[in-house]
């Protein structure tokens, strides 16, 4: 029987373990960062961003941190915080990272299962991506798999390396009823 993280990759059990990140996961993280922006197709980030610069925003004092690990090797990060601050507190939002050479094995899924529980758990009534580029068909298809809408749509938002200037979108699910 799997639990919540379990992923079966060709037919065997691959355990996927999620904790929060600690400082001795910097390195393993930036990695992970700096091969993600690198391909300029996913994240608006500066593709030369600095270690410095990108660490200091997955582990802003606003955001909380995770790391999934397979095999006892971390093969992916998310964060989670408030998506506003303030009165738009009460909703969150949430940065994804696979290591490229770990994709397509259910990391993506793992952590996103695990991070909706995190932020029901933490209090937040919705999860909002503000930025999901339109040719990222593949968290596309998770985030719609996970109940997520398109609420709006940013023409040209993104200057994609290999296709030019393409859609964002803006994607909401409630976590919990309105009371």
């Amino acid at each position: 029987m799997t639990r919540p993280g379990d992923r079966r990759s060709n037919g065997w059990l691959q355990p996927l373990r999620i904790r929060r990140a600690t400082g001795k996961d910097r390195e393993a993280i930036w990695q992970i960062i700096h091969a993600v922006v690198s391909r300029r197709d996913t994240y608006a980030f500066n593709p030369d961003i600095s270690r410095r610069q990108a660490l200091a925003y997955w582990f802003s004092p606003k955001t909380r941190c995770y790391v999934a690990l397979s095999e006892q090797k971390i093969v992916g990060s998310y964060i989670l915080k408030a998506n506003q601050p303030g009165l738009g507190s009460h909703v969150a939002n949430a940065g994804f990272m696979v290591a490229p050479w770990a994709q397509g094995r259910g990391i993506g899924r793992g952590m996103a299962e695990h991070c909706l529980h995190e932020a029901t758990r933490l209090g937040y009534r919705a999860m909002q991506f503000n930025f999901v580029v339109s040719t990222n068909t593949t968290a596309l298809r998770l985030w719609k798999n996970l109940g997520f809408k398109i609420v709006g749509r940013l023409p040209g938002a993104f200057r994609h390396r290999r296709h030019g200037f393409v859609d964002v979108y803006v994607m909401y699910r409630k976590l919990r009823p309105a009371a």
